[in-house]
C-alpha cells in the first residue's frame, strides 16, 4: 500500500479513528479532518492523473483527458466528503465543515504547485492559469466543489 510505503499508515489510520470522548480539540480535529480529506482526494487524484497523462492525452489531447477523468474525481470528491462528514466530524456545523474545506483547499493548491513545479517542469502561473478554457474552467469549478462539499453534506 502506498501509505505503507511512505511510512504513513500509522498517520492516517490515527487520523482515520474518531473518538468523541477523546481530548482533541476542535482546531485540531479540524485540521487533522482537513489532512484526511486532502490525502483522500489527492491520492485518487494523483493515481487517476497519472493515468489520464500516460494514456489518455496521447489518444483524446489534453481537453477530452481532463473532461473524462473529471466526472470520476467529482465522484471520489463526494465520497469523501460524506465520508468525512460522517465519520471524522462530532458535531458538523457549517463553519466547521467550511473550515476542513477550505483548509483542504488550501493544502490542495500547494501540493498542485509542488507536483506542478516539481514533477512537470512548469512555472507557479502555468500552474494555474495556463490551462486550457473549457477544461481549466471545469477543473476550477471542481475545486470549489472540493472546499464547500464537505459544508454540503453536514446540512443533509
Amino acid at each position: 500500500m502506498l501509505t505503507a510505503h511512505l511510512g504513513l499508515s500509522e498517520s492516517v489510520s490515527s487520523l482515520t479513528r474518531h473518538n468523541p470522548d477523546s481530548n482533541v480539540t476542535l482546531p485540531m480535529q479540524v485540521l487533522q479532518t482537513a489532512v484526511l480529506y486532502f490525502l483522500l482526494v489527492f491520492g485518487a487524484g494523483f493515481v487517476l492523473g497519472t493515468g489520464r497523462v500516460l494514456f489518455l492525452v496521447p489518444l483524446l489531447g489534453e481537453r477530452t483527458a481532463e473532461l473524462l477523468e473529471m466526472p470520476l474525481m467529482l465522484g471520489v470528491i463526494v465520497f469523501s466528503a460524506r465520508w468525512i462528514v460522517r465519520h471524522r466530524l462530532a458535531a458538523p456545523r457549517l463553519s466547521t465543515t467550511l473550515s476542513v474545506g477550505f483548509l483542504s483547499l488550501g493544502i490542495i493548491l500547494f501540493a498542485e504547485l509542488g507536483v506542478g513545479m516539481w514533477l512537470r517542469g512548469m512555472s507557479a502561473t502555468e500552474v494555474f492559469l495556463n490551462r486550457d478554457p473549457v477544461s481549466g474552467t471545469a477543473y476550477h469549478i471542481s475545486l470549489l466543489l472540493f472546499a464547500v462539499m464537505p459544508a454540503i453534506f453536514a446540512r443533509r
